[in-house]
């Protein structure tokens, strides 16, 4: 009651005006502030859209090191990264509808609460499930943050330069994985890794402070869940879950092998489907099925999520090879430090520039500049190292950043152009489309990594001979380096044998990932191809509907 009474008060002390009201259901009003006031909201945002993208980003930059701290396998240490995705990914369609019937101010306090708390339970997690737990709860905290962080955002910019700011506060999250790569991978060794989570802590302890102290306006609030909202997201929820689980973890344990696999996908499967028919059925349903199901949304789909796959060659192809090829973190940092600058070129350049008549322009870009970039890594050998990805790994930062502003920007107009109750919708699309996009992504391109490394393996093998004179006297260098060391010389020609197939395997992983950053390199020039040919039709289309109306003015 008093939460009620306090977001009465401030209804009557804000008084909106007609033009300052939100068009979105459960979003706050943008009242004019003070030049201060302004810059407090900016700081704000950033330090929560920051804050609750760091902590997933930091736990999958270092899964290897945080691996052997919690005494786990490599299989199980998926489950961590892939438990946050399976909460995150659905989290909005929840948390939209319980900020527009209970109010801003009651969903900041609880989420920021549970993030904080959430993170300080990292410093008492010893055991693999509760590890699992908690970051399944810090998925759903994440969801929440980013949204916290988006209105702090709008309330950051004059109407003017409303929409850079949204761009600003949706790239924002995308300099996680490379600030996160900063971060001395010392700190998750043995009786070391909650240092980490000491850091995270006192960023949610940050965000909380920063909330309390700087509230937003209150939003006026309706009743907006329904008893059939608590039938169809759980199953849609659980199918979601559920093939997370097999795109997160089906590379680790092999699809074909772990026998969990086949039913969790079935049930994937038969779940998703069920919740499609209640929804279409629906007079008010959650998920509006016929615009997601229309021709404009289903394309808008296929590109964000291809757009996504060919991004996931950012932590598959360039950092999956600099690791085959023996370089650790510490010597890849250079490397991160030059992809978090050019993220942030791409998130002021992507702000600075952003034309919500011609939205669908910097989306190309950003796939020419992966095209590109990935034809330059599809040249790597057994020599490369760091500093040879630095020019292409910057236009794959630069694209990402470019990328993720107008593409909320074209979903959300057309769900406000259908009427506010499709924002649910659309955040759920885009949700999906981010989320699964990049686990698909990474599924993908790793299992085809896989693949073509035992066929070149295959091949390179299958050019050896025991007779051939080259292979005799690699054979006879490698004993000799064990010289000194190992007097039996059946000894000397096993360890030699065993550093000629790591040098195979060695070269096989090279060229499969140069086939890896070619198949990049089509799918993003493929996707350039045929969005082209929407995103100039639709631009027409406005053109000639501008003059029209113009020449319908005059």
């Amino acid at each position: 009651m008093a939460t009620n009474g306090a977001e009465a008060e401030d209804r009557d002390a804000w008084q909106p005006a007609p033009h300052e009201r939100s068009p979105i259901p459960g979003s706050p009003p943008t009242p004019w502030h003070p030049l201060p006031r302004r810059i407090a909201y900016f700081s704000v945002a950033v330090l929560v859209v920051l804050s609750g993208s760091l902590g997933n980003a930091i736990v999958t930059a270092n899964l290897t090191t945080l691996q052997g701290s919690l005494g786990l396998y490599s299989a199980e240490i998926q489950w961590l990264p892939t438990a946050y995705v399976m909460t995150n990914v659905c989290a909005n369609m929840v948390l939209i509808k319980f900020r527009q019937q209970f109010g801003i101010r009651l969903f900041t306090q609880i989420f920021l609460i549970a993030f904080a708390l959430t993170t300080a339970s990292h410093l008492l997690v010893h055991s693999f499930a509760s590890a699992v737990a908690v970051r399944a709860i810090s998925g759903i905290a994440a969801a929440a943050c980013s949204t916290v962080g988006l209105l702090y955002m709008v309330q950051a910019w004059t109407p003017e330069h409303r929409l850079k700011g949204i761009v600003l506060a949706v790239s924002l999250p995308q300099i996680a994985v490379p600030l996160a790569r900063l971060f001395p991978s010392e700190a998750f060794e043995p009786d070391r890794w909650q240092t980490m989570y000491l850091f995270e802590l006192g960023l949610a302890l940050f965000c909380l402070a920063g909330v309390r102290l700087l509230v937003l306006p209150p939003v006026e609030r309706m009743k907006a869940f329904e008893p059939l909202d608590f039938v169809t997201f759980p199953i849609f929820a659980v199918g979601i879950a559920l093939l997370c689980a097999v795109l997160g973890l089906g590379r680790s344990v092999w699809w074909f092998e772990a026998p969990w696999v086949a039913p969790a996908l079935i049930g994937a499967i038969v779940l998703i489907p069920i919740a499609v028919v209640i929804e279409h059925n629906r007079s008010n349903p959650l998920l509006n099925t016929r615009w997601l199901g229309s021709g404009d949304i289903v394309r808008f789909a296929l590109v964000s999520i291809l757009t996504r796959v060919v991004l996931s060659e950012q932590s598959i192809g360039a950092s999956g090879l600099l690791t085959v090829l023996g370089m650790g973190n510490d010597q890849m940092r250079m490397l991160y430090l030059v992809v978090l600058l050019a993220t942030l070129a791409g998130i002021v350049i992507g702000a600075l520039t952003i034309d919500p008549n011609f939205l669908g322009g910097p989306i190309l870009v950003a796939l020419a500049l992966i095209c590109v970039g990935a034809l330059i890594d599809s040249g790597s050998t057994s020599l490369t190292r760091p500093h040879d990805f630095y020019f292409s790994q910057a236009l794959m930062g630069f694209a990402s950043a470019l990328f993720i502003g107008p593409a909320l920007l074209i979903g959300l107009t057309r769900a406000l152009k259908e009427g506010p109750t499709h924002f649910v919708s659309f955040s759920a699309l885009f949700g999906i489309t981010q989320n699964l996009g990049g686990l698909f992504g990474s599924a993908m391109l790793g299992t085809f990594q896989v693949i073509r490394e035992h066929a070149h393996n295959n091949a390179i093998v299958a050019q050896l001979a025991d007779g051939d004179p080259l292979v005799a006297q690699r054979l006879q260098q490698y004993a000799a380096a064990y010289g000194r060391v190992l007097v039996d010389p059946a000894l000397r020609q096993a360890e030699s044998a065993a550093i000629l197939t790591q040098t195979v395997t060695r070269e096989a992983n090279v060229l499969a990932y140069n086939d890896t950053f070619l198949l990049v390199a089509a799918i993003a020039a493929a996707t350039i191809v045929w969005a082209s040919f929407h995103i100039f039709r639709i631009r027409r289309e406005n053109l000639r509907r501008a003059a029209e109306q113009q020449a319908g003015a005059s």
